[in-house]
């Protein structure tokens, strides 16, 4: 029976998706291999039907540079029972599996490790290798090497923030925009710094105090004033939705939202829309200061996940695929993909990779290197001491507006 490789993705969508897969399929392919696509993400893995199919050239040349994912993905977490009891052998073994490629985020990352363990554990021999993947970018990489999918949505995002930022000239109004970004804000930062918004406010902003909804307003209207004494009655702000996912819950629920968890403990922030969330708070602040500011919410979120890839992805996709095969035939196992500048693949271990708990940390953004200092010493508007005189014109009290005081900066 000819040799073949089997790929399942998992988490949510990200442009480049079936450019990985298909990626994968035509080098395989074009090596001897059989290749089959498993629907289902993990669920296919730990269930006695799983469904199948395989991918030939056709069929990977017609999907390799269209959004979404043609095989259907799950957040499925298996348990430690699935493991014991469940894990589908046979598929592997009837279709002489050697390779498991596994395409996904962090949570995917961190069941493909588990199945790296596992496999070992029990002397399968089946390789298995991660495609990194996220819009978010928060998958620990080396030299700040984004996750593909990541600039295909950073280039939709900031589309759509630029023409809203236009809006806001045009009409002489604010914006707010919520970014997605569950555990860190790089796609919120790439947008604020793409559109030069004057404000982004990201989970990592609060690297030296504690996060809450009245330093997040009190970051916004800092921007809203500044402007003012400037002279400029418009602008955007753009929330990463993760700042939301780190305050205390019982602060949401007091502010009148209330939250749901998905099964793994996430607030299910995708159920609601943290831009209008964000926007009646802040309306709130205005009648209590008396600012006179018109607000309107816009969420940039499912839309960017399941665009066309751009040719940033494209390549990249089709490098880390090429990737896949290469340290396949090198042996390597239990790894992550990883592709230099220059297009050289190597091997990051998941075993390296993982906290105490097992579990593939989120890389954050990186709030004292240069592009987030710069990005808020120089685009961003904010009140600074210089501003107090000013400022008392639209505030009772500059200096709790301060940007660097509220963040302890």
């Amino acid at each position: 029976m000819k040799d073949s490789i089997i790929i399942l993705c998992g988490g949510g969508p990200a442009p480049g998706m079936n450019t990985v897969v298909c990626s994968v399929a035509k080098t395989f392919l074009s090596n001897g291999y059989r290749v089959i696509g498993l629907h289902g993400g993990y669920s296919g893995l730990f269930s006695n039907a799983p469904r199948t199919e395989d991918i030939d050239f056709f069929k990977a040349d017609a999907y390799f540079n269209r959004g979404g994912s043609y095989l259907q993905m799950s957040r499925f977490k298996p348990t430690d029972e699935d493991f014991e009891k469940r894990f589908n052998l046979e598929l592997f073994q009837s279709n002489n599996i050697k390779l498991l490629v596994t395409v996904g985020g962090d949570d995917t990352a961190s069941t493909a490790n588990r199945i790296a363990k596992f496999l070992e554990a029990k002397k399968y021999p089946i390789a298995n290798i991660h495609v990194p993947k996220t819009i978010d970018n928060d998958l620990p990489l080396p030299n700040n090497t984004p996750t593909f999918g990541f600039n295909s949505a950073k280039q939709e995002g900031a589309h759509i923030a630029r023409t809203i930022y236009e809006d806001a000239r045009t009409s002489g109004n604010w914006l707010l925009i919520s970014a997605m970004g569950r555990s860190a804000g790089h796609l919120a930062l790439g947008i604020g710094e793409a559109t030069h918004c004057p404000m982004t406010i990201i989970p990592e902003m609060f690297n030296k105090t504690g996060i809450c909804l009245d330093k997040i307003v009190k970051l916004a209207i800092s921007a809203i004033v500044k402007r003012k004494i400037l002279g400029i009655d418009y602008g955007t702000v753009v929330v990463a939705e993760g700042v939301f996912h780190d305050l205390d819950p019982q602060e949401i629920k007091n502010a009148g939202v209330t939250m749901t968890y998905d099964e793994h403990g996430h607030p299910e922030l995708g159920k609601i829309s943290k831009a209008v969330l964000f926007n009646d708070i802040l309306e709130k602040e205005f009648k209590k200061t008396g600012l006179k500011i018109k607000t309107r919410p816009v969420e940039i979120g499912y839309d960017v996940r399941c665009q066309d890839p751009i040719a940033y992805d494209l390549s990249y996709c089709s490098e880390l695929a090429m990737g896949v095969y290469e340290l396949f035939t090198k042996g390597e196992t239990g790894c992550m993909v990883y592709v230099d500048a220059w297009g050289n693949a190597s091997p990051l271990y998941l075993h390296d990779l993982q906290n105490a708990e097992g579990k593939i940390p989120p890389r954050r953004v990186e709030i004292s290197g240069g592009i987030a200092q710069n990005y808020y010493s120089h685009i961003c508007h904010y009140i600074t001491p210089a501003d107090y005189e000013a400022a008392k014109k639209y505030v009772a009290d500059p200096e709790a507006y301060d940007f660097k005081k509220i963040l302890n900066w």
